[in-house]
C-alpha cells in the first residue's frame, strides 16, 4: 500500500482499502499492489538497509499482501535466513504463496493472521516490518506494539506509511480537488487515519523503542506512471461506497474521474500524490 488500506471489520476480513470490495475488483486491486512493490521497492531498500540484517537474520513483513517485501528480505538474510509474510485477506495469502512457490524462495513462509495479534513467539525476529498498514487500521498503536513484542531485544522495527493530507496538483484543477475532498470522509469513515505518517514515530516511542529515526520521501510522477492517478484510482476502487454514503453519485463521479483523469493527462501537470515516512527503531 501491501498497499494503505485495511478495513477494521474482524481479524480475518481485512482487505487492502478502507472499505471491502466487491469480487469484480479484487483482481485489479492485487494487480495494483504488485505494481506497488515494484514502485516502492528502492524506497523501501533504503529503510530496510537501515537494520543492516546478516547473513542467516530472521524477519517479518507484516501486511505483506500478494508480495509485500519477502523477496527483498530474503536476498538480505541469504538461504539461511528466515523471511515470514503475514497478511489477513486468504486471497492474498493464496496469491503470495504462489509467487514464492514459482520464485523457490525456500526461506520464506506466507502465513495468514492478524497484524494486531499474530499469535507468534514473542523475540522472534531480528527485523520487523510493515508498510502501508499503520494507516489502514482504527487503533495504529496495537499493531506497534505486536511489533515490538515480535521483535528480538536489539532488533529493529520499521514502518513505510504514507501522509495523504499533503498533495500537491498543479495547475489546479477542480475535478481532482473534488476528488481529494472525498477521499478522507471516505477513508476515515472506520476509524482509519489517512495522515499516520507524521505520527509513526511517536507511536514508536511510546511503545518503548529507541534511536527512533523518520525520513520522508515525496516524488513527482510522469505522465504514465500508474501512481500518478493513484487518488484517482483509490476514489474509482470504493465508487460504490461513495455513492451508498451520498458522498456523490454516479454521474457526477464519472464526470469528476473524466475531468480529472483528462487533467492528469497533460504531461505538465505536476502531481505529488502524498508524503511517505520511512521510520525505524530499535528495541531496547
Amino acid at each position: 500500500m501491501s498497499g494503505w488500506y485495511r478495513a477494521p471489520l474482524t481479524p480475518m476480513l481485512f482487505t487492502r482499502w478502507a472499505v471491502s470490495l466487491p469480487l469484480g475488483s479484487q483482481r485489479v486491486e492485487k494487480d495494483r499492489l504488485l505494481r506497488q512493490a515494484a514502485e516502492l521497492a528502492a524506497a523501501n531498500a533504503a529503510l530496510v538497509d537501515r537494520a543492516s540484517l546478516p547473513l542467516g537474520a530472521a524477519a517479518i513483513d507484516l501486511g505483506c499482501g500478494p508480495w509485500g517485501i519477502v523477496d527483498l528480505l530474503a536476498d538480505r538474510v541469504g538461504s539461511q535466513g528466515r523471511i515470514v509474510g503475514l497478511d489477513a485477506d486468504p486471497s492474498l495469502v493464496a496469491m503470495a504463496r504462489e509467487l514464492v512457490a514459482d520464485r523457490a524462495l525456500a526461506n520464506v513462509e506466507i502465513l495468514l493472521g492478524d497484524a494486531r495479534h499474530t499469535g507468534l513467539d514473542s523475540g522472534s525476529f531480528d527485523m520487523v516490518h510493515a508498510r502501508t498498514l499503520l494507516i489502514n487500521v482504527p487503533e495504529p498503536e496495537q499493531v506497534v506494539h505486536e511489533m515490538v513484542r515480535l521483535a528480538k531485544p536489539g532488533g529493529w522495527v520499521l514502518s513505510f506509511e504514507p501522509d495523504c493530507e499533503p498533495s500537491i496538483c498543479y495547475p489546479p484543477d477542480s475535478a481532482y480537488q473534488r476528488l481529494l475532498e472525498i477521499f478522507p470522509q471516505m477513508f476515515t469513515r472506520n476509524g482509519a487515519d489517512w495522515r499516520i505518517g507524521r505520527r509513526v514515530a511517536e507511536l514508536y516511542r511510546r511503545a518503548g523503542l529507541v534511536d527512533v529515526q523518520v525520513e520522508v520521501r515525496s516524488d513527482i510522477y510522469p505522465k504514465g506512471h500508474t501512481r500518478r492517478t493513484i487518488r484517482v484510482d483509490l476514489i474509482r476502487s470504493m465508487r460504490q461506497y461513495v455513492v451508498e454514503l451520498g458522498l456523490a453519485r454516479e454521474h457526477e463521479l464519472d464526470q469528476l474521474f473524466a475531468a480529472a483523469l483528462e487533467h492528469l493527462d497533460d504531461p505538465h501537470t505536476i502531481v505529488m500524490p502524498s508524503l511517505n515516512f520511512l521510520v525505524s527503531g530499535r528495541k531496547r
